[in-house]
């Protein structure tokens, strides 16, 4: 499998915001908790491209704690009630690759790569050359590290849009993969 460049990255993270999810859900039910932090997964090595995934790490984490906020969660530096992680995948017809620091780098993080990759595959078979991007968020127990929800979004990427208009595709995406995320108090 070959990987996109960071830029193609970046333009899919910031783009998306379509409407059809992956197959691979995880819903347990309403979940009570009234504080959430993200994925630590310890000091991260930073890439080549480190000012870019910043600013995709941003807008999306900004987007999270809106959403999250909004069904009366609050987001807490370190030692939430629950933990959110999520996966960003981008690719064409050609490669695909991911930004995975706020998800993990285990087995599951690489199905959901091929998963999507095989995917988009299948629906290019007319060979035109196209571009997507996935967002897959998962809110998990930190205590027993059990999924308790996943959720996914998938939609082309828009290429040069405004900063403005960036976060609000990005506020979108994450607010239509969370938008079955039950919370009870």
């Amino acid at each position: 499998m070959k990987f996109a460049t960071p830029s193609v990255l970046l333009a899919a993270v910031l783009a998306v915001a379509g409407c059809s999810s992956v197959k691979t859900q995880v819903d347990t039910g309403p979940i009570a908790a009234h504080t959430f932090s993200f994925v630590n997964l310890g000091p991260k090595q930073a890439p080549a491209s480190a000012d870019s995934r910043a600013q995709v790490h941003q807008l999306i984490q900004q987007a999270v704690v809106k959403t999250m906020a909004g069904k009366g969660v609050t987001f807490a530096a370190s030692g939430g009630e629950l933990t959110v992680a999520y996966l960003v995948i981008a690719g064409n017809n050609v490669t695909t690759t991911s930004l995975n620091e706020y998800f993990g780098y285990g087995s599951d993080a690489t199905a959901l790569v091929e998963k999507v990759h095989s995917e988009q595959a299948v629906k290019s078979g007319d060979r035109a050359y196209f571009e997507a991007g996935t967002l897959v968020i998962d809110i998990v127990d930190p205590r027993t590290s059990k999924v308790l929800k996943r959720s996914s979004v998938q939609s082309s990427i828009l290429r040069n849009l405004p900063a403005d208009a960036r976060q609000a595709r990005v506020q979108s995406l994450v607010d239509q993969a969370l938008s079955d995320l039950r919370i009870v108090k």
